[in-house]
């Protein structure tokens, strides 16, 4: 029982690092109807803005305190992608509103493109490290309760309650503030939102603000676990299945739909794994999220896309 329990755990907490990434496909969907296939570009641009400025920071100015070098670090990083986001509405997706989908979607591959060939001439093409300070080393739990305790690593429960604490704050903007209920009455109905006043430029500028927000936490996170390289970018593509599962429309969906496939993914490396000569971690994921869109396209929590058009 330890052993499960210690499996699904770390199943909970890999998921919640992919429900990040997941969201940010999902915010961008709901406002403005894009499907960003840049979103694994903008986590690498991220984590190499926010792990070049850890290092130029302190090398300029002085600054001895890891932490302070880190939270300036953060703040510049998240200014980038501010402008970044501002960059990528007004001078690409303005000029495309109304276009068709397939459209839409090869603007973002180019952009996936531009913003990894800049991330490369602004800040190099090497390994970078972020260093924030999470502990690596694993600890012991619930020893009373089960024979040997269950091993929990700490760097992935940090992880974990990093995202979660940005998953929550990221509901009560949606939920209690005057701009989060305006970008809720965008993904429910662009004509609607705009004939009584909301702007909708300035909405898709916001969303994609949050957006850049989310990947740059999903790229300080994955970038101080895996190092920050270029690799990074596929991190993305861990999350299509999230999306797919929990739906591209639902916020919720992408919670659950991380959490379902990380924990689905260990469980079947650990037990069916050895009845297939292993690897099942990798390709669980888009086999369960293949299997779901044969069943119910629009995913666990989402609308049928067709309604929305």
């Amino acid at each position: 029982m330890g052993f499960f329990l210690e499996t699904m755990l770390g199943g909970l907490m890999a998921g919640m690092l992919y429900s990040l990434v997941a969201l940010g496909f999902v915010l961008i969907f709901k406002a403005s109807g894009v499907f960003n296939f840049a979103q694994g570009a903008m986590v690498l641009f991220a984590a190499l803005a926010m792990a070049r400025f850890a290092e130029w920071f302190p090398a300029y100015t002085g600054i001895q305190s890891p932490l302070v070098a880190n939270l300036v670090a953060f703040a510049a990083a998240g200014a980038v992608m501010f402008i970044a986001a501002w960059a990528v509405e007004g001078l690409v997706l303005r000029h495309l509103v109304n276009q068709e989908a397939a459209t839409l979607l090869m603007a973002t591959l180019g952009i996936t493109y531009f913003l990894e060939g800049l991330g490369q001439g602004l800040f190099g093409n090497s390994i970078y490290k972020i260093d924030i300070g999470m502990p690596k080393d694993p600890i012991i739990a619930f020893e009373s309760m089960f024979e040997g305790g269950v091993l929990i690593n700490k760097e992935d429960l940090y992880a974990a309650l990093i995202a979660a604490v940005l998953v929550a704050g990221l509901s009560l903007f949606f939920q209690k503030t005057s701009t989060g209920r305006a970008l809720r009455a965008v993904a429910d109905d662009h004509q609607a939102a705009q004939s009584i006043g909301i702007p909708l430029n300035r909405i898709w500028v916001i969303v994609w603000c949050v957006a850049g927000v989310v990947a740059l936490v999903s790229g300080m996170i994955w970038g101080s676990k895996l190092g920050v390289q270029f690799s990074l970018a596929t991190v993305a593509l861990r999350a299509l299945p999230v999306v797919i599962l929990g739906g591209l429309t639902s916020v919720p969906g992408a919670i659950v739909g991380g959490l379902i496939i990380g924990v689905g993914e260990k469980l079947s490396e650990v037990y069916l794994g050895h009845y297939v000569g292993g690897g099942i971690e990798i390709w669980f994921a888009y086999v369960l999220a293949l299997a779901f869109l044969l069943i119910r396209p629009q995913g666990l929590f989402g609308e049928k896309i067709i309604d929305r058009v």
